[in-house]
């Protein structure tokens, strides 16, 4: 897809959308918006949105107006349609509200009071339908998750008569969003906005029935494909970032200007504003043509700019040269001033969100700004483009995008160094991911619907930590060169579709040329945990019933010609059943390599040479990634106390890190 940059004819035409409401809702209705060199549609669209939206930066508030074009391509006649209403989850009797209090959610703990500066709402002030006249009154909220009767986050609407199959259907909306001060990558602080989830958007028909749950406290979203025609108008010292191409500004002449934008084959709509935004810019040329990149820096953050744009160009040829081209023309970062950190590190159609800090806080050895900007850059396949349903199957994204991002941090700045790299303290992003499942290993599956997870700790630590890891051992069983095929294959085969776990894991199945079964059933599906041991090594004398003292000095001298009973005990102490391997060394040099299929909770294995065991070592390939417990998968004849030495460089360059990071956030 590529986009008329000299379009400008399209500013005239939005600027009459507004005045023609009146028309369309006598049956005309407004002109939509084709590029002079648009090529084929790359989605099924199924939804046009057309917004005019007036921010008041002052009361924080955005009143709009949104035609909404939906083709009906269900196969079925559709007389009722759902509503996400996102906004109205900042609300301290709404179900997200109940489940913060419950278990906590990002950035804030559990049993948290209610705040009124975090107060979101949207409001639906007139719902009208071509062809059929107003409906507001016949609005309803409904909850289709917990039966909570005052959550407002889903509304819906039932026709007079249902829109035949193939046909469309025009609605036209007037609403009015309170903005919240920023809480859930969304609202505002003091004068900078990040306007998310802001609109009423219409629910998915997948699987046979309409998909539009309730705002969740660790949930994130799922909409269909289509077109993007907005028009903001803020004050005249705004800088303003969107997720689609300017188009046309208008200078109004009191005090504001119209910024119009226009995206295709996207699944949703974000934008930001700041007067004090440096928009730091730069391009990048794919497979797919040249990318325009904005990154709009708050004040302070400026000299972290080259920070971002090195890391995403490295991800953005990564995931063109492993998983397939990016298709758009431009990509906006967006980093958060101070205050408000909870807009950050977010992810939309073409504009993300970072984080930064002062170098006190984040040294060049901390690469955390890196690894945001990676992962959220990462969204733009697995939730904007392969568009999986969050709700219900948040690991195809979270999950995914956490393994992809470890396996590009790694690539760009090294496998053992892509989270922390000094020369006292290394660790991995994989090894951050692992740690992240191991606070959690058997809470839940990852297939469980996001809602529905014990907490937000067991969401955060299942969905992404654990498929990270998860997917770091499928790699390691398969092959590396097989996995990034399945990935590569997975990406161009449901992009621009809405997957379920079963296209996932059988597009693997089909690449790798083997049943992986028993490994989804039990990493994906279950909640077994992964820990083998080596329980005991020993090396007893084959004449052990003949030593003495005099005799044992005595066969000092004549070592060679001693034999030995050597014994390895192997114990599977979790309930995941997978095959390993075993690698035992002796002291004259020989190795014994054996395979176990782990199906008994122990094995004994036994050798009797004239050489004692030096070590023993199960998967000392690093394959099974997901073991619970590395320390416990070899054993020694004698000790070693590096691994200790280096733990405590970690930790305590981690709490004098931690505590300079709580003085500059407090």
């Amino acid at each position: 897809m590529r986009l008329s940059a000299g379009a400008h004819v399209f500013g005239a035409v939005l600027l009459t959308l507004c005045a023609a409401g009146q028309g369309w809702a006598q049956n005309t209705p407004p002109p939509l918006y084709t590029p002079a060199n648009a090529g084929a549609p790359l989605s099924t669209r199924v939804v046009n949105y057309q917004i005019d939206a007036h921010l008041n930066a002052d009361k924080k508030t955005i009143d709009a107006t949104e035609y909404l074009t939906y083709k009906n391509l269900t196969g079925k006649a559709q007389q009722t349609f759902p509503f996400h209403l996102y906004l109205n989850a900042f609300q301290p009797k709404s179900t997200f509200m109940t489940e913060v209090r419950l278990s906590g959610t990002r950035g804030t703990s559990a049993g948290s009071g209610w705040d009124p500066k975090h107060y979101g709402a949207i409001t639906i002030s007139k719902f009208e339908v071509e062809g059929v006249g107003d409906l507001t009154s016949k609005m309803q909220f409904v909850q289709p998750d917990d039966h909570n009767a005052d959550d407002r986050t889903v509304m819906q609407v039932t026709l007079p008569k249902p829109v035949a199959p193939g046909a469309s259907v025009q609605f036209r909306m007037t609403f009015h969003d309170q903005l919240p001060e920023v809480v859930e990558r969304t609202g505002y602080k003091r004068d900078f906005f990040m306007v998310g989830q802001w609109f009423p958007k219409v629910g998915v028909w997948w699987q046979n029935a309409w998909n539009c749950h309730q705002f969740h406290a660790t949930t994130e979203f799922f909409s269909d494909f289509g077109t993007y025609d907005v028009r903001v108008t803020v004050p005249q010292n705004e800088v303003v970032g969107a997720g689609g191409d300017l188009v046309a500004s208008e200078n109004n002449g009191d005090g504001t200007k119209s910024l119009t934008f226009h995206s295709e084959d996207v699944i949703d709509f974000s934008w930001t504003a700041s007067p004090h935004f440096t928009d730091v810019e730069d391009s990048w040329t794919g497979s797919a043509g040249t990318v325009k990149l904005h990154v709009l820096m708050s004040p302070g953050h400026v000299a972290s700019a080259p920070r971002y744009i090195h890391v995403l160009k490295g991800a953005m040829t990564l995931f063109d040269k492993w998983y397939g081209p990016y298709p758009y023309d431009r990509l906006t970062v967006v980093d958060p001033p101070h205050g408000a950190e909870d807009a950050g590190g977010m992810e939309y159609p073409t504009l993300i969100t970072a984080g930064t800090g002062p170098d006190l806080v984040t040294p060049k050895g901390v690469l955390l700004p890196e690894i945001v900007v990676e992962h959220e850059f990462g969204h733009q396949y697995w939730y904007a483009m392969v568009a999986t349903n969050e709700f219900e199957d948040a690991w195809m994204d979270e999950g995914i995008n956490s393994y992809t991002e470890c396996k590009v941090m790694a690539a760009l700045y090294g496998d053992k160094t892509s989270a922390l790299r000094f020369p006292f303290a290394q660790m991995s992003d994989f090894a951050e991911q692992r740690l992240s499942y191991l606070g959690e290993p058997d809470t839940d599956p990852l297939t469980r619907f996001g809602w529905q997870f014990m907490n937000d700790s067991a969401y955060g630590g299942v969905t992404y930590g654990k498929t990270a890891t998860v997917l770091l051992t499928l790699e390691r069983i398969i092959g590396p060169a097989k996995m990034r095929e399945a990935m590569h294959e997975y990406f161009m085969r449901y992009r621009f579709k809405h997957p379920t776990p079963e296209d996932f894991m059988n597009t693997v199945q089909e690449v790798a040329g083997q049943d992986l079964s028993w490994y989804f059933e039990q990493a994906f599906k279950g909640t077994q945990i992964f820990d083998y041991e080596v329980d005991s090594i020993r090396s007893d004398r084959a004449d052990w019933y003949n030593e003495s003292a005099a005799a044992a000095k005595h066969d000092s001298l004549k070592k060679a010609a001693l034999e030995y009973r050597d014994t390895v005990v192997v114990r599977r102490k979790g309930d995941f059943i997978a095959p390993v391997d075993l690698e035992v060394k002796f002291d004259n040099g020989e190795v014994a390599r054996e395979h176990w299929d782990g199906k008994d909770r122990w094995v004994r294995y036994s050798y009797t040479k004239s050489a004692k065991i030096v070590s023993a070592e199960i998967d000392p390939q690093h394959k099974m990634w997901m073991d619970r417990d590395f320390y416990n998968d070899s054993q020694t004849a004698a000790g070693d106390g590096r691994a200790t030495r280096k733990i405590g460089n970690i930790f305590l360059f981690v709490s004098e890190w931690f505590s300079q990071l709580l003085a500059y956030l407090t």
